[in-house]
C-alpha cells in the first residue's frame, strides 16, 4: 500500500515555474512507476508525464514536451515535477499517481489528493 501526498502548487503568471512534489509512504517505492495528471472541471484526467522504476525512462504528454521534467529521489520517497515557461491552459488540479507496473500502465492503483496549479495571463 502507497499513500501519496502533493505539494507545491499555487498561483503564478505565465511564463513562470513550479516544482511540484509528492511525497510517497510505504515500501519498495523504488520499485514503482510514478506519473503526474492533471484535470480541469469538466474535463478528464490528462496524462502529464511518468518515470518507470526499471531504466528511469520518462515520457511526457506532446503538450508539456521540453516544458516540464519528472524526476525521483528513491532515498526520499520523492516524485517531483519541475514546470517552466507555464501557460495558462497549463492551470489545473495536478495529481500524483503510483504503480507497481515496470513500465506506465493503463490504470494506477494509487493517487495522490491533488494541488492545484493556476498559471494567469
Amino acid at each position: 500500500q502507497v499513500q501519496l501526498v502533493e505539494s507545491g502548487g499555487g498561483l503564478v503568471q505565465a511564463g513562470g515555474s513550479l516544482r511540484l512534489s509528492c511525497a510517497a509512504s510505504g515500501r519498495a517505492f523504488n520499485r514503482y512507476t510514478m506519473a503526474w495528471f492533471r484535470q480541469t472541471p469538466g474535463k478528464e484526467r490528462e496524462f502529464v508525464a511518468a518515470m518507470s522504476w526499471t531504466y528511469g525512462s520518462t515520457y511526457y504528454a506532446d503538450s508539456v514536451k521540453g516544458r516540464f521534467t519528472i524526476s525521483r529521489d528513491n532515498a526520499k520517497n520523492m516524485v517531483y515535477l519541475q514546470m517552466n515557461s507555464l501557460k495558462p491552459e497549463d492551470t489545473a488540479v495536478y495529481y500524483c499517481a503510483g504503480d507497481k507496473s515496470g513500465h506506465p500502465p493503463q490504470e494506477y492503483d494509487y493517487w495522490g489528493q491533488g494541488t492545484q496549479v493556476t498559471v494567469s495571463s
